[in-house]
């Protein structure tokens, strides 16, 4: 079944972009995994999971693959959940948004949450196209996509760069696996430095970023998914936000599992209890409404 590809922005006027030939995006698939890994996105755009027709709840997500702001694991922590959520009557749409990168953007830590916010402006105004229920439409984040999902939840009413605050790019709900949170302590270095670089960072900055601190009343209801063995992000990126959540009175629900390392998606067989994230997953989204 072909999926619809929707640019975010109109060609030419992609924000804060920098031509540079020497940089093509990139498309490869791992010999040993079958993951497909996108670099150096110069083209955001959404690809469309529609839910089947006999199925379809109304509901949609935003899916946003994690790598680290380096690349996307589009594959694992893309398609392949986009046809799980349409099994659920979910529609799923993956954001391939831009990396960081001077060497084609400028003001690069604000750039992946102007594709996130633009890209959820796109899926409301185009929801009576796919039949969608516009209080319905959550996002979901892998690792730095669960980054870049949580400073979308705590900041859609902040403008990024040329891109206004709007209320259309607020979710409704939002679903964190194994998310990087915090710029602090526990920061997933990489995730930090890619974002923000490596130099003359300021204190400012890294609060701005750590979604811990950026929780409010208004921050949407959440599921969390988290190893306790990760040892890539932190499990307390995840409860800190879950506490900042509990602070402020917004629905939380956060699964924490001795063993599953990062990364691991829904290929979860033979990692002990976490195999039965998705069947947590279904059950919140059963309780929040959002499946039948």
């Amino acid at each position: 079944m072909s999926q619809d590809v929707i640019k975010l922005w109109p060609d030419g006027a992609v924000p804060n972009a920098v031509a540079n030939p020497n940089f093509p995006e990139k498309s490869e698939v791992g010999q040993q995994d079958g993951i497909l890994r996108i670099s150096h996105v110069s083209v955001p755009t959404l690809t469309v999971f529609q839910a089947p027709k006999d199925k379809a709840t109304g509901a949609a997500v935003m899916i946003c693959p994690g790598g680290g702001y380096g690349i996307l694991a589009f594959g694992h922590e893309g398609e392949e959940v986009a046809r799980w959520f349409n099994q659920q009557g979910i529609t799923a749409f993956i954001l391939k948004y831009r990396l960081p990168d001077e060497r084609l953007m400028t003001n690069q830590s604000e750039v992946p949450l102007m594709d996130a916010m633009q890209g959820m402006k796109l899926i409301r105004q185009q929801a009576a196209k796919y039949g969608l229920d516009v209080t319905k439409i959550g996002v979901m984040g892998f690792s730095a996509g669960g980054h870049l999902a949580a400073t979308l939840s705590t900041h859609y009413h902040r403008s990024a760069g040329s891109l206004k605050a709007s209320e259309e790019a607020k979710p409704n709900f939002a679903i964190l696996m194994y998310p990087v949170v915090t710029f602090g302590a526990k920061a997933h270095g990489g995730s930090r430095n890619n974002l923000l670089g490596k130099q003359n960072t300021s204190a400012e900055l890294i609060a701005y970023y750590s979604n811990e601190l950026q929780v409010t009343k208004q921050t949407p209801p959440t599921f969390l998914v988290h190893a306790q063995d990760d040892k890539a992000v932190p499990v307390e990126n995840s409860i800190d936000y879950y506490l900042a959540l509990l602070k402020n009175d917004v629905s939380g629900e956060m699964h924490l599992y001795p063993t599953g390392g990062h990364g691991f998606a829904l290929r979860t067989k033979g990692k002990g209890s976490i195999e039965n994230w998705p069947d947590a997953c279904k059950g919140w989204l059963k309780a929040q409404g959002l499946m039948k």
